[in-house]
């Protein structure tokens, strides 16, 4: 999977919007607005392969970084409830889909509305 890719189904979350407070290099993905915003991911842009930071749920982010060697502990974040993909292949475009889906959704249900 390349960026332009993961970018675009990220985006393409119910009310997702893109920052780049990192520099142009770290792409961070928000939902909601203002202080209430919430993050739920966050993929280098230039990385090859596609590097890409996840919220999960913490048996969720233990059983997937025990079982393959490309799910890391978050970069930077709460290592118990992120993992970083370095995608390698060992994980599907679907799981990766998958996974990026209930990040927005635990992002999502902590927003205030």
């Amino acid at each position: 999977m390349k960026y332009s890719e993961i970018d675009k189904y990220l985006l393409g979350f119910d009310g997702a919007w893109q920052d780049f407070p990192f520099g142009p290099e770290k792409s961070v993905y928000k939902v909601g607005v203002g202080e209430d915003a919430k993050l739920f991911a966050l993929a280098d842009v230039d990385s090859r392969p596609l590097r890409i930071s996840l919220r999960t749920d913490p048996m969720l982010a233990k059983n997937l970084r025990e079982k393959y060697d490309e799910v890391q502990p978050g970069d930077h974040l709460d290592r118990k409830r992120w993992i970083t993909i370095i995608n390698s292949g060992q994980l599907s475009d679907e799981e990766i889909h998958d996974l990026a889906r209930l990040s927005h959704q635990l992002a999502s249900d902590e927003v205030t509305l």
